[in-house]
């Protein structure tokens, strides 16, 4: 089933083209004005480039003022591609659109309501046949029962025509339309663009990125580039606003030369919150000593497992030297998905 994106929004119609495997583009008069569209030929010569088809108004009163319109339209400076001509499905229009089949131009006659109507269209030759589902529906009709009788009769008496289904509102007319055996089918970008959502692809996806980031990750790749560090003589004071810089919940403590030597929590600050003057303790005298750690190269899988094996809130990496370049921190995890 052919797919169209039935638009005159240039934004969303370049993402549908970016998918790579749209057929074309409908546009209608009405979008061109809704969208505030006042040179609707530059609008359409721009547009032929954008597409493999531009499907593209030919009005007129009568036959001889569509043909004239649609030589007008195939005849603009610049233009890439020659449109597939819309016209609406009336004794003119079919007249009309008979005689540029006959002159090699494709042709899509809509505004389609009933079965007569396509076969009408059907024998003017017509390259598309355009049902609208959506009015339709909105009339109280069966609209797809009437895409399913039209695909019947084209394919029963071998009529090169196409029925596109247009007026689409909505994902379930785009599954109806492949169940009836549309050959084409037109609709929105904000319908096109969700026909791929589904909450379990969704959790799929989430669990598939989860597994990827266990298994090739390693822990310095997740822990970005914050790194609280103090060394063990300064004061409980100065680590607690190098804490609170952080956003994390705990700071790397280190000797002299930067080898780790301890971490302190904030759990730590809080079983210390009785001593006197603890603003100006040194931070050696309460820290936790020889604290959990990983090297940069641990598998992100291996550093979890830590977490979860001794129940910590946070972890620190630490290069070849033993000297912290990182701090795993738990909520991290939970905000990242790697723990729920």
């Amino acid at each position: 089933m052919e797919l169209f994106v039935d638009s005159v929004d240039f934004a969303e119609i370049q993402a549908a083209v970016d998918l790579g495997f749209l057929e074309g583009i409908t546009t209608t008069p009405t979008f061109m004005y809704r969208h505030g569209i006042k040179d609707i030929n530059h609008a359409i010569v721009d547009l032929s480039g954008m597409a493999r088809q531009v499907h593209v108004e030919a009005l007129g009163e009568d036959c001889a003022a569509i043909l004239q319109e649609a030589e007008r339209l195939w005849s603009l400076p610049g233009l890439q591609k020659e449109p597939v001509f819309k016209i609406p499905v009336t004794n003119e229009g079919l007249k009309a659109g008979y005689r540029l089949r006959q002159q090699g131009h494709a042709t899509n006659i809509h505004l389609i309501y009933t079965l007569n109507q396509v076969y009408m269209a059907a024998e003017s030759g017509a390259t598309y046949i355009c049902p609208l589902v959506g009015r339709l529906h909105d009339q109280g009709h069966d609209s797809f029962a009437l895409i399913e009788q039209a695909v019947k009769i084209i394919d029963r008496y071998h009529y090169p025509s196409k029925i596109m289904v247009s007026s689409v509102r909505h994902p379930e007319h785009v599954r109806l339309a492949l169940l009836c055996g549309a050959h084409a089918v037109t609709m929105p970008w904000k319908v096109m663009r969700i026909l791929v959502e589904n909450a379990l692809s969704g959790l799929g996806i989430e669990d598939f990125s989860l597994h990827t980031k266990l298994t090739t990750y390693t822990v310095e790749q997740f822990v970005g580039s914050r790194n609280p560090a103090v060394m063990e003589d300064v004061t409980v004071g100065e680590a607690a606003i190098e804490m609170t810089r952080s956003k994390l919940g705990a700071v790397s403590i280190t000797d002299q030369t930067g080898r780790l030597v301890g971490i302190l929590t904030d759990g730590d600050l809080r079983r210390a919150i009785n001593r006197e003057d603890l603003i100006l303790t040194k931070v050696g005298q309460i820290m936790t000593r020889d604290p959990k750690c990983v090297p940069a190269n641990c598998m992100l899988q291996d550093a979890v497992a830590l977490i979860q094996q001794y129940k910590l809130d946070n972890l620190i990496v630490v290069n070849a030297q033993n000297h912290p370049i990182g701090m795993l921190d738990i909520q991290d995890l939970l905000n990242g998905g790697i723990l729920s």
